[in-house]
């Protein structure tokens, strides 16, 4: 784990008298002075608030500076963009662009949340610029409503909600279980459990689990384990999946994904298929194509389903690929660049994917 960053001073270039610099530096000292107090007095939370908010302020600074410059990109972007549609009734909320919004956004702290995963916790671990956390997605020709937490608890109420898959379905858990719990201020009404690859989040005043279950292969594979699973040599049980499938049985909503594990990471890259089991001294491994890997396990993953979800009861959904980034050039970026110094959205209008095979 990467040492806590320690805060540094930034010297803005607005002109300062020679009054209102000792006035700073006397203020800087006393600040100084007063968190290595608290700190010696075992008071660590409250120093990482001090630290918190004396950031937090540099960084409405930095956006206040920023903004005007973001305005008229976003300006141009919207030039560009096709004129919505005002006939229809609703909008395609999967066309748009993002805007800049330090009004309602953030919706919760990253330091704050608990639930962030360490390699995640961008600000705690000394990401400098907080204008990723600013950014709203606006369809074109309507609005979305802001997330109220309060509300969606209410909608779950006495129901369990699942997210079944990779980590991206992890990164989507970690972000509405942060929102969720920040309109939650009292711990005695909210709990955090690990048991190997199900992760939950209990909201006890509105009996609502919220879960993530490690499963990114959809059926039983030797990439299973939520933290050892990065393995080229890949193999699925192409006749198993009630291992998983107990996890999530009882669900009211479930929300899987998987894909990103399917693509092939070299040319020769094949997905092994194991039929039988070693028990029974029947096992048998078979190579596959990585698609046709995958269409084994969604075939099985439909088969359960049909099988023993009550559709009357559940609710499933399935969420496949995520965007692809591989070169900046590819949005109007540097060319061959990857996603260094990409601090701020793709403003490129109608960019899709890349790199899907």
């Amino acid at each position: 784990m990467k040492p806590e960053a320690t805060p540094k001073m930034t010297v803005l270039s607005s002109p300062v008298g020679l009054k209102s610099i000792i006035s700073s530096l006397v203020a800087f000292s006393i600040i100084v002075g007063f968190a290595a107090f608290l700190f010696y007095q075992g008071q660590e939370g409250q120093v990482l608030m001090a630290i918190e908010h004396g950031h937090q302020e540099m960084q409405v600074q930095v956006a206040a500076e920023h903004h005007e410059q973001l305005r008229v990109k976003e300006a141009k972007v919207q030039l560009t963009a096709e004129p919505p549609d005002v006939s229809k009734e609703e909008c395609n909320w999967s066309t748009g662009q993002w805007v800049y919004d330090n009004v309602s956004r953030p919706l919760y702290s990253g330091l704050k949340c608990a639930f962030i995963f360490p390699e995640l916790s961008c600000d705690k671990y000394g990401r400098k610029d907080a204008m990723y956390q600013h950014w709203r997605w606006k369809p074109h020709g309507c609005d979305l409503p802001r997330f109220n937490a309060t509300r969606l608890l209410e909608k779950l109420r006495n129901k369990r909600l699942v997210f079944v898959g990779d980590s991206l379905n992890r990164n989507q858990w970690v972000s509405l279980v942060c929102m969720v719990e920040a309109s939650i201020p009292d711990d005695r009404l909210k709990m955090r459990v690990f048991n190997g690859s199900l992760i939950s989040f209990k909201a006890f005043e509105y009996n609502v689990t919220i879960d993530f279950y490690w499963s990114p292969l959809l059926v039983e594979s030797n990439s299973d384990d939520p933290i050892i699973h990065r393995v080229e040599y890949r193999i699925i049980r192409a006749d198993r999946i009630d291992k998983h499938a107990n996890a999530w049985r009882d669900a009211n909503i479930i929300i899987f994904n998987s894909y990103v594990w399917w693509r092939k990471h070299k040319p020769d890259m094949r997905m092994k298929v194991m039929y039988g089991s070693f028990e029974d001294g029947d096992a048998r491994l078979e190579e596959v194509e990585m698609v046709d890997g995958f269409e084994i396990a969604l075939r099985k993953l439909t088969e359960w389903l049909g099988e023993n979800i009550d559709k009357n009861r559940t609710r499933i959904f399935f969420a496949g690929s995520s965007p692809t980034h591989n070169w900046a050039s590819n949005w109007g970026g540097v060319d061959r660049n990857k996603c260094l110094n990409e601090t701020e959205p793709v403003y490129k209008v109608g960019y899709k994917a890349t790199g899907t095979d």
